[in-house]
């Protein structure tokens, strides 16, 4: 009857023992199933969004409630500046705490940052780790926390924390692994994040430069459209006082055309080497039987050289009447651009012209001497008394000078943008292939020289930038074949 006893005492035990083990064995398996679904419910807050800031938040909130904490937060690596600092930090300090940047190795969150180690904390004031610097600004005490670092790609983009489990219990080893199971495709889906951030960033970047490069192309072509609207427009051709061409002067002559013996045309060509520049030319008559033509070379180029050159080419028509010399108005417009503070300048010829006798008054302002191509063939270089550039001294006085224009004679006047054109080796196109030019096309008309001179130059300079601005202005003086 014992043994009986005995033995069914046995299998009792032994039923109960596999009973035990089977409810282990299923708690085990329910509780791996719940972390297996945590992590599924975590898989499925961190890929449903792209954007930072929304996945951020939701990061920390799944976080917080999967480890039933009170508080949670994730702090990103500056890898440029060796800091980790808050993206994003919610509530009504958050601002305060954004401000916040913790050296990589200081506090729990930098070690973490540093080693790649992940910890658990039940105590961290007392932790010889433990930074204040956030709790203060946030005034929240911090009791216990995890903190795990958030690595994809085996680099370490940021840490992942918890703080103060609920209730007041301690955060448990399987709690540390569990955040760090958490911590792996949040890593992923925050460094694409970032990844997509930045792209946005360069986009929009892009987006404005090209609105804001668009709008000052508009702008520079709008400047072209005006500065071009201070040159005249075509060419002028006074003959012995009957004008033709787009002026406005009145004729005195008797007779008209067909008792002229003489006539002077003016013709230019100008070409920034942006879309604006410092050139610039004018010609009008004065009177009805004098020719006014002035080019000049402001120092700079761009916007801040157009403006000068609209300052000075209104100036220069402003102050301009029949009595004035060419000195006498290159001083009176020297004057009025003389700053003490500027440093732009402009070099400038000018010249007064009787278009009857042939005497040319002009005054150079430190400007490339023009050329003379005599009817006979001989090519001169113009050479008087110079002034400074317009606007480098105050009271400066210019001086007037005088030659005489026979009938078939022309006068080239140009700037250094074709003398010191360069090629691709930076040699200097110089004054003795112009003089060349000259020579070679002494029969051509005043278009077709303009055109070969510009040519000649785009010809030497074999595919090299434009680097000055490019201006001829021609007068010719020829009889009238009645």
């Amino acid at each position: 009857m014992n043994i009986v006893i005995g033995v069914l005492l046995i299998l009792c035990l032994a039923v109960v023992v596999v009973w035990q083990l089977s409810e282990r064995k299923r708690r085990s398996v329910e509780l791996e199933l719940q972390r297996t679904m945590q992590l599924f419910d975590v898989s499925l807050e961190v890929n449903s969004t792209i954007r930072k800031q929304d996945l951020l938040v939701k990061i920390m909130e799944t976080s917080s409630r999967i480890m039933n904490a009170e508080a949670s937060s994730v702090i990103l690596v500056d890898e440029e500046k060796g800091e980790l600092f808050f993206d994003l930090a919610l509530g009504e300090k958050g601002d305060e705490v954004r401000e916040i940047r913790l050296k990589i190795g200081e506090g729990i969150a930098g070690w973490v940052a540093q080693t790649g180690e992940s910890v658990k904390v039940d105590d961290a004031g007392q932790d010889d780790r433990w930074s204040s610097k956030v709790a203060k600004r946030v005034d929240y005490p911090t009791r216990s926390l995890l903190c795990v670092p958030l690595v994809s790609k085996g680099k370490i983009i940021g840490v992942l924390q918890v703080l103060n489990k609920r209730d007041g219990a301690h955060f448990t080893d399987r709690d540390l692994q569990l955040l760090e199971s958490i911590a792996s495709p949040t890593a992923v889906s925050l460094e694409n994040a970032m990844l997509y951030e930045a792209l946005e960033k360069s986009i929009h970047a892009l987006k404005t430069t090209t609105a804001a490069k668009e709008r000052m192309e508009s702008e520079l072509r709008i400047a072209t459209d005006i500065q071009m609207g201070f040159l005249p427009r075509g060419s002028l051709c006074i003959s012995s006082g009957v004008v033709e061409g787009e002026t406005n002067c009145s004729s005195e002559a008797d007779g008209g055309e067909s008792a002229a013996a003489v006539a002077v045309e003016a013709h230019a060509i100008i070409r920034p080497a942006r879309e604006v520049g410092g050139d610039f030319y004018d010609y009008f008559c004065i009177g009805a039987d004098r020719l006014f033509f002035v080019l000049g070379d402001v120092s700079d180029k761009g916007i801040p050289a157009a403006l000068f050159m609209a300052v000075t080419m209104t100036l220069l028509k402003g102050k301009m009447t029949s009595e004035m010399t060419p000195g006498e108005l290159l001083t009176a417009v020297n004057q009025e651009l003389y700053k003490d503070d500027s440093t732009m300048f402009a070099t400038i010829f000018c010249g007064v012209l009787n278009v009857a006798t042939g005497l040319l008054l002009y005054s150079d302002g430190g400007h490339c001497p023009p050329y003379i191509v005599r009817d006979g063939g001989e090519v001169e270089l113009l050479k008087g008394k110079k002034g400074l550039p317009l606007g480098v001294m105050d009271g400066m006085l210019y001086m007037n000078n005088e030659v005489m224009l026979g009938l078939g004679d022309r006068i080239v006047v140009y700037t250094d943008g074709i003398t010191e054109a360069e090629d691709q080796l930076q040699d200097q196109y110089g004054f003795s292939r112009l003089k060349d030019v000259l020579k070679k096309e002494q029969s051509s008309t005043p278009e077709q020289l303009l055109g070969q001179m510009v040519m000649d130059v785009d010809l030497f300079a074999d595919g090299a930038v434009q680097s000055d601005d490019i201006a001829v202005l021609i007068v010719d003086r020829s009889p009238i074949k009645l």
